[in-house]
């Protein structure tokens, strides 16, 4: 069986030490089932696991013994892609679907949902080799910061278990950081994907909206959400981004026509990052909801990447303010509308009608969603009905739209915008999830990306009495090989410094 030691390879190290006859596939997987089941009763990672992954492993090993490459899984020629990811374990958010593994949303709604293909993404990953070991906890339907809105229990922080691990995306991040998978997919409405990377000291990308495609990607809030990649480094980010990356318009019309090479190779990512221009948003910085120790972080932050030779200015975006009451209303609007299909006659959980009527019915059913699922449904439909539309809704777009034109104003004259990606540190499990407005305002690092559709990047920065602070960088559209080259310089520079998983 595989050393422990082994689980905390990065993916392109172990790439290697497949191909070089160093590891079984099947003996790796195998071990790594058995990590999964010691470990996840106490984190909750998981949702369901893949029983077909040995089947998968052991594909991977004929192919490396019978053949000089790996020939992906369904296209027979791979995606451009094969091989770079040859063996390693996938993770996946349970919103995203996975075909012929149960694909729940965290939702009582979609228990016993089973989809019959893979979102483009998996398909794209598998086709490079990864093999995906199961799906994971999330808030439901996305729609939490903590993953403690999960039909499936809460997900608790590897780094102090009785801590949240972030959310939605939380079950990722936490497999990351214990050593349960390799690499991993998340979403991001609103910060999704970057909170739970920085609570749990990892990587977590939120690309270019476009950028990836959204096809099997469960709907919550369309015009904000796209699929997110997570890793403990910044090479096995690079080389996920190179598989995922690129137009896929017969499935998704949202998904751009950008050049997929954007100089993606992992062997062409620089370090250097003299003569770079960051700014900071003075109303970030000087907001009275961040905590000291967070604060202090961003400070030393700003101090490494001066050292590196980079340089960092303030500037004010007035505008910021409007931030997180736009995204909220939108996301909610949209979110009444995308959940209206679960009705358990064409979508979700069912059960006979027995002879009521149709409105009984209905009202049975939805009650299976949860409390904050139901909670924006209501406040969506409220924004979007007859007397308040242009009240809220058409001033939320027209905020957002001030807040992306200031954004992309400040990004012509700077190289990324410098801020902390989560405000506080990892709250203790139940201490935010009562108060909804206390809940919503730890996301006002995040919402600006999703909002302005450019990308962004949670990198694992710092540690407070062993919770994990995290630095966020947003770049102009299509600027993502420019996000990397920063983490890079910054995990060149602190790599005995900081931590990215536990053993």
């Amino acid at each position: 069986m595989v050393g422990t030691s082994r689980f905390a390879l990065n993916a392109y190290e172990l790439v290697n030490e497949i191909k070089n006859g160093s590891i079984s596939v099947e003996d790796y997987i195998a071990s790594m089932f058995e990590r999964i089941r010691k470990m996840d009763e106490r984190i909750n990672a998981y949702i369901t696991l893949n029983e077909h992954a040995l089947e998968e492993a052991r594909i991977v090993d004929k192919a490396l013994k019978g053949y000089t490459e790996w020939k992906g899984y369904s296209n027979g020629n791979g995606n451009g892609n094969s091989s770079i990811l040859l063996g390693v374990p996938l993770a996946v958010k349970d919103n995203i679907s996975t075909q012929g593994i149960r694909t729940t949303c965290a939702s009582k709604m979609l228990e016993d949902y089973v989809p019959v293909y893979d979102a483009t993404v998996v398909k794209r990953l598998k086709d490079a080799g990864a093999i995906v070991i199961g799906k994971t906890n999330m808030d439901e339907f996305g729609m939490g910061s903590t993953t403690e809105f999960s039909a499936f229990g809460v997900t608790h922080n590897p780094w102090a278990y009785e801590r949240v691990a972030g959310g939605s995306s939380g079950g990722s991040a936490a497999a990351l950081a214990s050593c349960m998978a390799g690499i991993a997919l998340g979403s991001d409405t609103g910060g999704s994907v970057r909170c739970p990377a920085s609570f749990c000291s990892i990587y977590g990308l939120k690309p270019t909206y476009g950028l990836l495609s959204r096809y099997g990607l469960i709907s919550y809030a369309n015009s904000l959400e796209c699929i997110g990649l997570m890793a403990r480094s910044v090479l096995d980010l690079a080389l996920m981004l190179k598989v995922t990356a690129g137009s896929d318009m017969q499935n998704d019309h949202t998904s751009i026509d950008a050049d997929t090479s954007l100089s993606l190779d992992p062997e062409s990512i620089s370090p250097d990052i003299k003569g770079m221009r960051f700014a900071t948003i003075r109303e970030v910085v000087e907001s009275e909801g961040i905590d000291e120790p967070v604060r202090d972080s961003m400070l030393d932050a700003i101090s490494s990447v001066e050292q590196l030779g980079a340089i960092v200015e303030e500037v004010s975006i007035p505008s910021l303010r409007y931030a997180l009451a736009s995204y909220y209303t939108i996301a909610m609007a949209e979110a009444s509308s995308n959940l209206a299909r679960y009705d358990g006659i064409r979508y979700g959980y069912t059960e006979e009608p027995d002879g009521v009527a149709w409105n009984e019915f209905y009202s049975t059913i939805r009650g299976n969603f949860g409390s904050e699922v139901k909670r924006r449904i209501m406040l969506g439909t409220y924004v979007l009905s007859s007397g308040y539309y242009g009240r809220y809704y058409m001033k939320a777009q027209k905020a957002r739209a001030l807040i992306r034109d200031d954004m992309l104003k400040v990004l012509k004259d700077y190289d990324a915008i410098m801020m902390p990606t989560m405000p506080i540190l990892p709250p203790r499990i139940g201490e935010r999830v009562s108060d909804p407005l206390r809940l919503y305002n730890i996301d006002v690092c995040t919402v600006l990306a999703n909002l302005a559709g450019v990308p962004a990047l949670s990198i694992p920065y710092s540690m407070y009495n062993g919770l994990p602070i995290g630095v966020q960088f947003m770049a102009r559209h299509l600027d993502e090989p420019l996000l990397l080259r920063i983490a890079y310089a910054l995990e060149s520079a602190r790599c005995d410094k900081v931590r990215r998983c536990i053993i």
